[in-house]
């Protein structure tokens, strides 16, 4: 194992090109959430609730049924290839929705943005350029552009919406993509692969699927943004009838995010440690869960409030860098891709039913029944994080 503690300079430049291109993808699925429904009562068909919804879900949609085939595609022709297509796809998607005349074209542009999954090759990636040991770091500057990326999109996007519009932040959405493969081919380094067999990768796949250990993982990304989109069904409203407008909703989660990276640092950084890794991942879940259970208690009150978010975000960017550092650990070397190809499906799965079910059921039963629902979710994922396994590093020269 190596004696440094620092990420090799390979590694660094890689970590950093990704995350930026990562950041990039999920800018286009948050960036229009607070503007969107306004905008297309402007278009024809927009005053169809549900066609909105369909609009903002479909992106999310698109992400999960495809994130295995093009993790799949990864482990066989190569990440880079795949990243290439992905992004442009995406961009295409992007130009799309910026021309739409109505709310079935913007849902196209939506369903192509969508179609560019891109997340598991990237995140396949990061790990072939990445030491074991420093993995975690990696996936820390990856995990912690969901947060950064959401808070970014609520602070900016309705200046954005003021100066170009939302056709704008659709075609400055696609400008950035393309951005991303200019940064792709200038700064991600090649990753030489040698791509399996058909009948290997088909085995691969199958053992990736019914691996007990990433089954555990796996649940655990589908609950963390099942409760993420529930949540900010809630907590809106919440900082609303509290006090503070949804104008100045931002100078509750400014803060949040960058104490939460401060503060997600130190157990991200004794992740290399098999035994101190394993403890950190079961405390975040237990936090993520004793935060909700106390939160009826909490949202009357502004500063209650943030420190309940502040209480969230910590542990959920320590889980977004760990869920992945493990999943790529204990998937096989020649299906890393379709691993977090599966990963990264389910994820968005997470995503697309947290925000329906969150939806629905805060409609019907309010706070409390969003709180049970996530708080089921997370002591379902408590005990089976209790019962993990941390494999140790490989040896490194």
């Amino acid at each position: 194992m190596s004696s440094s503690n620092k990420m090799t300079p390979l590694g660094l430049r890689a970590s950093i090109g990704l995350s930026g291109i990562f950041g990039l993808r999920l800018l286009g699925m948050f960036v229009i959430l607070p503007v969107f429904a306004i905008y297309a009562e402007s278009l024809p068909g927009g005053d169809d609730l549900t066609l909105v919804g369909i609009a903002i879900g479909a992106y999310g949609l698109t992400q999960a049924i495809l994130q295995i085939p093009f993790g799949w595609w990864s482990d066989r022709i190569g990440r880079k290839p795949v990243v290439y297509g992905g992004l442009l796809v995406f961009a295409i998607g992007s130009f799309v929705a910026a021309a739409a005349p109505n709310i079935y074209i913007v849902i196209l542009g939506r369903v192509l943005q969508g179609a560019g999954a891109i997340s598991a090759a990237v995140i396949a990636m990061t790990a072939d350029l990445t030491r074991e040991d420093q993995r975690a770091k990696a996936m820390a500057m990856i995990g912690s552009t969901i947060g950064a990326s959401f808070a970014l999109s609520l602070i900016a996007s309705p200046w954005l919406d003021r100066v170009i519009g939302v056709p704008g932040i659709f075609a400055l959405t696609g400008l950035l993509a393309l951005a991303g493969m200019i940064v792709m081919w200038r700064v991600i380094p090649d990753v030489p692969q040698a791509p399996p067999a058909l009948g290997r990768a088909l085995k691969d796949f199958w053992n990736v699927l019914t691996d007990p250990q990433l089954a555990r993982l796996n649940w655990g990304i589908f609950a963390l943004h099942a409760v993420l989109m529930a949540l900010f069904i809630v907590v809106p409203f919440s900082l609303r009838d509290a006090g503070l407008p949804l104008s100045e909703h931002w100078k509750v989660y400014l803060p949040v995010m960058i104490g939460s990276f401060v503060l997600m640092l130190p157990p991200v950084m004794q992740a290399g440690n098999p035994v101190l890794l394993r403890r950190w991942f079961v405390i975040a879940v237990a936090l993520l869960l004793a935060g909700h259970l106390a939160l009826p208690w909490l949202a009357s009150n502004i500063l209650f409030l943030s420190l309940f978010l502040l209480l969230f975000f910590v542990p959920f960017n320590v889980l977004e860098a760990l869920l992945p550092t493990l999943t790529t650990r204990l998937a096989p070397p020649q299906a890393k891709g379709t691993a977090i190809g599966l990963y990264s499906t389910i994820q968005f799965f997470g995503t697309f039913l947290g925000a329906a079910a969150g939806g629905f059921i805060y409609k019907y039963w309010g706070m409390a029944g969003v709180v049970v629902l996530d708080a089921v979710l997370l002591a379902i994922w408590l005990i089976l994080a209790l019962g993990m396994r941390v494999p140790p590093l490989a040896n490194r020269a």
